[in-house]
């Protein structure tokens, strides 16, 4: 059971990008794909029971009524989300998926996804759920949250899908992305699509060794693979080559473990998440 690509879906205007990208990669890695709406538990505080709100003054009737305002509130929300699932699930059909599964869970999205966790191959995200705001630059609260707590690839997706044909790997050196390559490199998911491997630092001759291992890693598997090593800014860098090379995908680690690691590549991992205006897959 650990084969299933998972594409969360909600009420934003993400959601069709999550099932399209979502049912590219359950084609590419022939894996089963299963899509999940998570009712929240613990709503905004001006959207959720308002029966604690009455203070003085109160009648019992109207606590009753209220109370059965939020019952139907509840019933409503889940309706909605079951419309939503079945949407999805038809729209994958369309996109060529036989068999697409829904899942209706109640709880807290990270935690929820947690508890998934060993369910779940690869995860699908919008970059903003349905209650974060719309500043272009605005970070969902879950999606940070959910990329620090999970241990499974996660493809983090802009507002239209578009299917990847050129796709920038940002490589560092490190462990987890040496592993990375090696386990791209014996992928399907970007068979037949051009892969550049991008460093960012001085170009010497130990980023160029490292940069050539990756490179020859992955043509060795048959990839047409290409490198580069850039001086700068790593988030500015990593823009400006994918914006100069036409990048429709962006493959980088996520948050590190140690807390010198975690500053750096965490704060890195962040600034990538908001500002990336193309699919975004992070590796642990």
């Amino acid at each position: 059971m650990s084969d299933h690509v998972m594409a969360c879906i909600d009420g934003s205007g993400h959601a069709m990008a999550v099932c399209d990208y979502a049912a590219w990669i359950s084609q590419r890695l022939d894996a089963p794909l299963t899509f999940l709406h998570v009712l929240d538990n613990h709503p905004p505080p001006d959207e959720g029971n308002l029966s604690g709100n009455i203070g003085l003054g109160s009648r019992e009737h109207l606590l009753e009524e209220l109370a059965m305002l939020d019952e139907r509130r509840a019933k409503l929300a889940q309706e909605q989300g079951r419309v939503m699932l079945e949407a999805a699930r038809e729209r994958a059909i369309g996109d060529g998926i036989a068999e697409p599964h829904v899942r209706q869970r109640n709880g807290e999205l990270v935690e929820t996804l947690s508890e998934l966790e060993s369910e779940t191959r690869l995860l699908v995200l919008g970059k903003r759920g349905e209650s974060a705001h719309l500043a272009s630059e605005h970070l969902g609260s879950n999606l940070e949250r959910v990329a620090r707590a999970l241990h499974r690839p996660i493809l983090m997706v802009p507002e239209t899908f578009s299917a990847p044909e050129r796709v920038a790997i940002a490589f560092d050196g490190s462990k987890t992305m040496r592993k990375a390559i090696e386990t791209l490199a014996a992928s399907p998911l970007f068979e037949r699509i051009a892969c550049h491997v991008v460093m960012v630092g001085a170009d010497v001759a130990d980023l160029r060794s490292q940069s050539d291992w990756a490179v020859d890693t992955l043509n060795n598997a048959g990839f047409e693979a290409h490198g580069a090593v850039r001086n700068g800014d790593v988030e500015t860098t990593l823009h400006d080559y994918c914006r100069e090379h036409a990048i429709d995908l962006l493959v980088m680690g996520a948050y590190g473990h140690s807390r010198i690691r975690r500053l750096l590549v965490g704060s890195t991992t962040t600034a990538m998440l908001r500002s990336a205006d193309i699919p975004l897959l992070l590796l642990r």
